[in-house]
């Protein structure tokens, strides 16, 4: 997402916990941390928390991953949220998708309890591979209210039809520094 958004003219400053990914990036500034551990001592007016983790089947991590955003977003800003919508749940499957030059196999697929889902992603771009597990859980729009609610966050706007993109903002009353955590 970083190079799209530079290209829109955005600042970006992007995180991962990968270097290898972060070498990757070309035009912003990078750092390389885990999200629920990050501490810039920076707020902004936008914070992206993409790739489904806040649908993390570790409600702690979700917390943390939660409280970071609220942590680095300006009381005036917002926080974009991609999560798995909760129909994903019932009708994903097993299989081949191609996009672009990406391959994305989904295996593995079993329910090890109520709201859960396991599986594994293999993404294919040439002749490289790479795979990862993952257990995601199923967030209605009220769980979802309620993560967001205890990071001192408040929905704002389902940006999507599907609701797997949402808009939060600083809840009143927490202010940086006074914000659940």
């Amino acid at each position: 997402m970083t190079h799209p958004l530079l290209a829109l003219g955005h600042p970006v400053v992007a995180v991962d916990e990968s270097p290898e990914m972060l070498a990757r990036v070309r035009g912003a500034e990078t750092v390389t941390a885990r999200i629920q551990e990050l501490h810039l001592g920076r707020r902004f007016e936008v914070v992206l928390l993409a790739s489904q983790l806040v649908n993390t089947a570790d409600r702690e991590l979700r917390r943390r991953f939660l409280a970071t955003c609220r942590e680095h977003v300006r009381d005036y800003g917002c926080v974009l949220v991609q999560r798995h919508e909760p129909s994903w749940f019932d009708q994903v499957a097993e299989g081949e998708r191609t996009s672009g030059a990406i391959t994305f196999r989904l295996r593995d697929l079993h329910r090890p309890g109520p709201g859960l889902l396991s599986a594994t992603v293999e993404y294919q771009v040439g002749g490289r591979t790479w795979t990862q597990s993952f257990t995601a859980e199923r967030l209605d729009d009220q769980q979802l209210e309620a993560a967001l609610g205890e990071a001192g966050l408040a929905v704002d706007a389902y940006l999507t039809a599907d609701g797997s993109w949402v808009r939060a903002v600083p809840a009143p009353g927490t202010a940086l520094g006074r914000s659940p955590r």
